[in-house]
Parts: C-alpha cells; sequence; structure tokens
C-alpha cells in the first residue's frame, strides 16, 4: 500500500471537548443553546493546534464569561457519523461551580439564551440520547476517580 493510499484510509475525526459542571445538590449545569432544540454543555470544537483541554476552558470562557479551574478528564467518547465524520469528544470535570463565580456568569448572548442545574437522572428527558450517556458515564467516572472510555455514549 502506498503512502497516499494509506493516508487516504486514516482516521481524521472532529474533536470536541466539553466540561461538567455541578451545583451544591450534585444536579449538572446545562446550557439552552440558541441555535439547538435540546440542551447542551458548555463546550465545543477543538481548534487547530489547541489541546482538547485548552478547547474546554476556551469554550467556558467564551460560553459563559467565566474562567473557573477545569479538572481532569472524566471521559472519551467516540461517535460515529458517516455523513460528517467521526467525532471523539472529551469531557473535563468542572467541579462545584461556587455560587460567587455562578452570579459573574455572563452567556454567550447570539449561542447560549440560558442555562440551569438539572438532575442527573433528568439529563436525558432535555437532551439527545447519545449525550446524556456519556454525562451519566462521566458522573460516574467522576465519583468512582476513573475515567471512562465511551462509544457513542456507551462503556465497551
Amino acid at each position: 500500500m502506498s503512502d497516499n493510499e494509506h493516508e487516504a484510509k486514516m482516521a481524521r475525526p472532529r474533536m470536541a471537548s466539553g466540561a461538567l459542571f455541578f451545583d451544591e445538590q450534585g444536579r449538572v449545569l446545562m446550557l439552552e443553546p440558541t441555535y439547538k432544540d435540546y440542551r447542551e454543555i458548555p463546550g465545543g470544537y477543538v481548534e487547530t493546534g489547541e489541546s482538547p483541554l485548552q478547547a474546554c476552558v476556551r469554550e467556558v470562557r467564551e460560553e459563559l464569561g467565566i474562567s473557573p479551574e477545569i479538572g481532569r478528564l472524566l471521559a472519551v467518547d467516540w461517535a460515529p457519523n458517516p455523513a460528517d465524520g467521526d467525532k471523539v469528544l472529551y469531557l473535563f470535570d468542572g467541579g462545584v461551580l461556587p455560587a460567587e463565580l455562578r452570579e459573574q456568569i455572563q452567556l454567550q448572548a447570539e449561542e447560549v439564551g440560558a442555562y440551569d442545574f438539572h438532575p442527573v437522572d433528568a439529563v436525558a428527558s432535555c437532551t439527545i440520547p447519545r449525550l446524556a450517556r456519556r454525562i451519566e458515564a462521566a458522573v460516574v467516572a467522576r465519583a468512582e476517580g476513573r475515567v471512562a472510555y465511551l462509544e457513542h455514549g456507551c462503556a465497551v
């Protein structure tokens, strides 16, 4: 196989990165995007030359207007997408977002209409199934002190 043939077969997934933030009751912060009909977590695509952690920090700052410390990696999820190309999604621990920081949130108005905290067991009712599975697996990984490897939101 030539180098060109080998390179043509190599995966080139898009990468995205996000953070899970919690309140004192253990509920998860979910955003209400202005351009989607379901809730999301803070985050977005990784740009060229940017690490997944750097992308997470940047996206949180852009979407929420705050720069909380981002903790350890909770989950990596491979998501197949024949139409647009596969994705690799990284989910980091934003920890408990204290009231003082919540009061400083300034949403990126053109992308985010609102935010709220949701019980983990209610996340599936306000977002798409694969994101709900990813969040649920990351919450378990956080509690167990490990990193979850997922495929399409499911543990393997």
